[in-house]
């Protein structure tokens, strides 16, 4: 089985369109068309239904994404395991959100490589959503999140908890003016935000929603305002360019490690969580 059909044919369903998956595949929309085509003359089915402006999986395609999804995530997978270096015994790929990253995950990925010699690490950026799929389909080793997720098949390790604290470019503000005053409300998961909705019930529109605390911070530098970012990430800043909201309460947020319990590496994974237990 050629991949490039595959990948061809999942480019197709997730774009819908022929034009679009070529431009994302780097190939010509003709090509496309005739990836599809020996696809379905090998299978022996049609996999797409074709209308002028809808393009559908037919209930062979359907019943077909999945195993080509699993075998292109194997056959990269497979790409990833023997292209290490010389020396190497394992691949660890891991995948963070923007924000956990900024926080404290650039020393724990020192602390891995340099305790683990025969480790070759992968490490990216990755959403939520997106680290629990690949997780469960094997092209991820670790991921780090904001909220556990519900899912059976993944474990779950709780980190050290994160104090959040409403910082202001401006000395002396109070809780209740600074979510009024060029407000920046910072992501930082679902149970942030409930807590969030509780303190601030009233609370307009903030002037921006960032994603990920380095992105509130950089605002925050050149605009000026106030968020709840980690203390750790303002600590030098604390006093001379931000200053403490001091009636804001400050919120514990908990981060997860999470890991497939079927994952081959889990005695690994376990080994580099270490790092945590001792903070």
């Amino acid at each position: 089985m050629d991949v490039g059909l595959l990948k061809a044919f999942v480019e197709v369903y997730r774009s819908r369109h022929f034009g679009h998956a070529a431009k994302n595949l780097f190939i010509s929309q003709s090509a496309v068309s005739a990836r599809i085509k020996q696809l379905e003359d090998e299978l022996g089915v049609r996999l797409f239904t074709r209308d002028r402006n809808n393009i559908e999986l037919t209930g062979a395609g359907k019943k077909f994404l999945l195993y080509a999804e699993n075998i292109i995530n194997t056959w990269n997978r497979a790409r990833q395991e023997i292209a290490v270096p010389e020396g190497v015994d394992t691949l660890l790929s891991i995948a963070a959100l923007p924000s956990i990253w900024d926080i404290f995950l650039d020393d724990w990925l020192s602390w891995v490589h340099q305790g683990n010699a025969a480790t070759a690490l992968h490490a990216s950026v990755m959403g939520s959503d997106a680290q629990i799929r690949s997780l469960l389909d094997g092209t991820l080793d670790l991921g780090f999140v904001l909220d556990p997720p519900k899912t059976p098949q993944l474990l779950v390790k709780e980190l050290v908890p994160l104090p959040l604290i409403m910082v202001s470019t401006e000395a002396g503000m109070i809780a209740e003016n600074a979510v009024r005053e060029n407000y920046i409300f910072v992501d930082w998961g679902t149970s942030f935000g409930m807590i969030h909705a509780r303190q601030y019930p009233d609370m307009p529109p903030p002037m921006l929603r960032a994603g990920a605390g380095r992105i509130a911070l950089e605002f925050l530098k050149k605009i000026g305002g106030s968020a709840y970012l980690p203390e750790a990430m303002i600590i030098e800043r604390l006093g001379v360019s931000l200053f403490k909201v001091g009636d804001a309460a400050v919120v514990h947020k908990d981060a997860y490690a999470i890991y497939s319990q079927a994952n081959s590496k889990k005695e690994t994974i376990e080994n580099v969580l270490i790092w945590f237990d001792k903070r």
